[in-house]
């Protein structure tokens, strides 16, 4: 048995069953060994990144370890961008990337690069398997790493000639069903808890700001309900990985994006207890204006970390305030009304709200023409939201097909900005091959209207037209249908809110992916 066979049974017997891939020359050994092991998905990308995003979106919606082939130091670099957002989600993803073989690397070919130091910018674990016999040991290693906790990004440099010699055994799987699979993580620290209780109780203003794992499942349900025992704000992360929402879960308020709505969410609050999120920061400095937004005098209590048991944390916490199961409020069911008249970004986000299905999963790279859009499903039938962890752009698409892949038989929406949606439309082509049952609808403003935002938040305000022109996307104006039926994905344009619903209504009835071309103003 070669190395590469022995990797991919080696991952298949540690429950990895997908790969997103764009190989090259110095991968084949990995491609030709899909015929020889066949419980291994591969799904073919036209674009790295397109790769890296779907197996992101993947591991968000299974919680289980996806794996992603690239090329080179070249692919890899191709591939960064929704690496660095599957870093901020805390995504297990094993990222392969082929090398020159050993023998080859002191000729310096062509692409010949430092693999390792790209790679350090998005994985906190980065290994080169130097042996056939030693390689699926060090793969085991990369998924103990990747599911962490915290998940990451773990990296596997696989040089050619470690994939082709022979002498490649599978490695066992641990009888006790440890090792290569999510872990609880640290035992919660009595202190910190302690702390975090008193503060909670003491009739101080305190918020409770929810993030990555306590977005989802019970962990959501708990924090909700000692929140609302204890009177406190219940406040979710701006951007989670995932997010479950609608009808009969706890609503959560989002963290806004602007600095300045963020400073209103939190003013007043004398405590702030962190859940499995970050303490919140702007997302870009701006002049005259604060980066952290904490609250001056307010006290910051860590109760989760990312290395932290989540679930023994928010158990503990939950005792020592005496939460009652069913504190908070569960959301009741409504819709809005189909709209009718002129397209805009709001009724586009209030025919969403009103035919969303149930157990769809959204992901959301619509920037600023989704604003309403939690507004809009907030009582629409439960369902996951996926988000722009790490504000790359380029994810929507990518993390819509992984997450398609990962839970077939569930409807994912893409909501996106028509100039993000630019940089990985590939995508689509990847959505028609598998038969995915993905609806896009691209906010078709001919802008980057979130950098027209920006502009003048930044203090570039009276900025002339030639700098305008460079968040311009029209001259000429992109045909979104045209392209998508090029990328072998039905399409249509919507002018009006009723066309809008007319389409969006036949392509969630409809198995298979399409695209609408929702012509709506710029919202800002």
């Amino acid at each position: 048995m070669n190395g590469a066979r022995a990797l991919i049974r080696t991952l298949v017997d540690h429950g990895v069953d997908t790969c997103f891939m764009n190989p090259g020359t110095s991968e084949m050994h990995f491609v030709a060994a899909l015929d020889d092991v066949p419980e291994l998905r591969g799904v073919l990308a036209l674009f790295e990144g397109v790769a890296t995003g779907a197996a992101d979106g993947f591991a968000r919606i299974t919680g289980r370890a996806a794996a992603v082939l690239l090329h080179l130091g070249p692919g890899l670099g191709n591939g960064l961008a929704n690496l660095h957002n599957a870093r901020r989600a805390h995504s297990p993803v094993l990222a392969i990337v082929g090398d020159h073989a050993t023998t080859h690397r002191r000729y310096d070919a062509p692409l010949q690069s430092d693999i390792v130091s790209a790679a350090c910018n998005v994985s906190p674990w980065v290994w080169t398997a130097e042996s056939t016999g030693g390689l699926t040991a060090d793969a085991v290693e990369a998924l103990v790493n990747a599911y962490g906790p915290p998940g990451a990004v773990a990296t596997l440099v696989l040089p050619a000639d470690v994939s082709w010699d022979e002498g490649g055994v599978p490695a066992p799987v641990d009888p006790d069903g440890l090792g290569a699979r999510p872990r609880a993580g640290l035992a919660p620290d009595p202190g910190v808890l302690g702390g975090a209780a008193a503060a909670l109780t003491s009739g101080e203003p305190a918020a409770v700001l929810i993030g990555g794992r306590v977005c989802v499942g019970p962990l959501l349900e708990q924090a909700a309900d000692l929140a609302a025992t204890t009177g406190a704000r219940f406040l979710a992360e701006t951007f989670p990985a995932r997010l479950e929402r609608g009808a009969g879960r706890p609503p959560v308020d989002r963290l806004a994006y602007l600095a300045e709505f963020a400073a209103l969410q939190l003013e007043g609050v004398r405590h702030l207890i962190l859940l499995d999120a970050p303490s919140p920061v702007s997302f870009f400095a701006y002049p005259g204006k604060a980066s952290d937004l904490v609250p001056e005098g307010c006290t910051v209590h860590t109760v989760v970390a990312p290395h932290d048991d989540a679930a023994a944390a928010v158990a503990a916490l939950a005792e020592r305030v005496g939460s009652r199961p069913g504190a908070a409020p569960r959301q009741e069911p409504g819709r809005p009304d189909l709209p009718t008249g002129p397209l805009t970004a709001q009724s586009v986000c209030q025919a969403l709200g009103a035919l969303l299905p149930e157990d769809a999963i959204v992901s959301d790279e619509g920037a600023t023409s989704t604003l309403f859009a939690p507004g809009a499903t907030a009582g629409a039938p439960a369902h996951d939201w996926l988000t722009l962890t790490g504000g790359a752009i380029g994810q929507g698409l990518p993390v819509a097909l992984g997450a398609a892949v990962g839970a077939p038989g569930r409807r994912v929406v893409a909501l996106e900005a028509d100039g993000s949606a630019l940089y990985t439309f590939q995508a689509l082509w990847t959505m028609a091959r598998e038969g995915l049952d993905v609806t896009t609808v691209i906010f078709d403003n001919r802008s980057y209207a979130v950098l027209n935002m920006e502009l003048d938040r930044v203090g570039a305000g009276g900025a002339g037209t030639r700098a305008r022109e460079m968040l311009d996307l029209s001259r000429p104006d992109l045909d979104f249908v045209a392209l998508a039926t090029g990328m072998g994905v039905p399409a249509t344009r919507a002018t009006t809110s009723e066309e809008f619903t007319e389409a969006l209504a036949r392509s969630l009835a409809t198995p298979g992916p399409s695209l609408i071309d929702a012509v709506v103003p710029p919202l800002l």
